[in-house]
């Protein structure tokens, strides 16, 4: 690999933080509950910057992990994910759109860039499944679209990840969408390590343990061999999302290390610290680019397992890169 740019050994410490219900029909939390995630979060962002804040709650496992909370309700530090609209069923293309308001309801239209874009979409239906992380653009009055269509029925989590240029604080903002039709749902529980995305092969190592920082590194080959062509995307070699399987509670997580050189590739391996709160499953969708192509390649991990590192492959939940 190209020894320039290969990242730190398991970059700085990354904290992967979950908390909070599943916000059913774009419901909020209770208030007190989600005011006391909101001003923990505000604390946590207002004290170090981005990144710094996440090495200090890795470091200090589960005692600082309310600081990074994002992602549990449609509202935080009076910001609102409002007006979502998107198709009412499957196979029928047109527009998934939203706004960022204030709480007085004013659009917002000044945010700072994060990881090279204004806002990031991520979408994933409430069993794991049909991941997507997409870049929808604004309008002159605020609102976000893209195209889109539904592959399958279900109920959806919208997220958007924003950083309003008023307070320059990361916010995660979400709602749920329900998507017409029937369907069974496949909620992906068993342990799977492995993927094959587009003829490349995809392998998870580590163990995520509850409770405190766990190092996870994700290397990709080809036909046996190391594959060293892993190309900046938005400002890193690798990005990973991570899911509570049942909540869906969730953080955008991104490798640390020196920023990628535009040109410059790296690889095999991309490597992560990650600090789960609990035990049980989760959902990790990794995001790599290879000849100007994203892909999306999905795991299941469970804290309560002997082993991250499984060969069996198992059945991973849907990954559809979105880009």
């Amino acid at each position: 690999m190209n020894t320039a740019g290969r990242l730190g050994a398991y970059g700085a410490a990354l904290a992967v933080v979950f908390a909070g219900a599943f916000a059913s029909a774009g419901a909020l939390a209770p208030a007190e509950v989600a005011a006391g995630w909101t001003q923990s979060a505000a604390q946590g962002h207002k004290t170090a910057p981005e990144g710094e804040e996440m090495k200090q709650t890795a470091a200090a496992g589960g005692e600082h992990s309310a600081h990074a909370v994002r992602g549990v309700t449609a509202e935080q530090g009076g910001y609102i994910l409002q007006g979502v609209s998107a198709p009412a069923t499957t196979g029928n293309e047109g527009q998934l759109s939203f706004m960022i308001t204030t709480a007085d309801g004013q659009p917002v239209t000044k945010f700072e860039t994060s990881h090279e874009m204004d806002l990031h979409l991520i979408v994933v239906r409430s069993d794991g499944k049909h991941f997507r992380h997409a870049h929808p653009v604004m309008d002159d009055a605020g609102r976000w679209s893209l195209p889109w269509q539904w592959e399958e029925a279900g109920t959806y989590r919208v997220y958007a990840d924003i950083v309003p240029a008023a307070t320059r604080e990361p916010l995660t903002l979400t709602r749920t969408v329900h998507v017409a039709g029937s369907f069974e749902p496949a909620e992906a529980t068993k342990v799977s390590t492995r993927d094959e995305v587009d003829g490349y092969d995809v392998t998870l190592e580590g163990n995520l343990t509850a409770g405190g920082a766990s190092a996870l590194s994700i290397s990709v080959t080809r036909d046996g061999q190391p594959v060293t062509a892993l190309e900046p995307y938005l400002g890193a070699y690798g990005h990973l999302v991570a899911l509570r399987a049942g909540d869906l509670a969730y953080l955008h997580v991104h490798p640390e290390g020196d920023s990628p050189v535009e040109g410059q590739t790296s690889g095999p391996a991309v490597e992560f610290a990650v600090a789960a709160p609990s035990p049980g499953p989760y959902y990790l969708y990794f995001d790599f680019q290879i000849d100007g192509q994203v892909r999306t390649a999905p795991f299941v991990v469970d804290t309560s397992a002997s082993s991250g590192t499984a060969t069996d492959a198992g059945t991973a939940a849907d990954g559809h890169s979105g880009h």
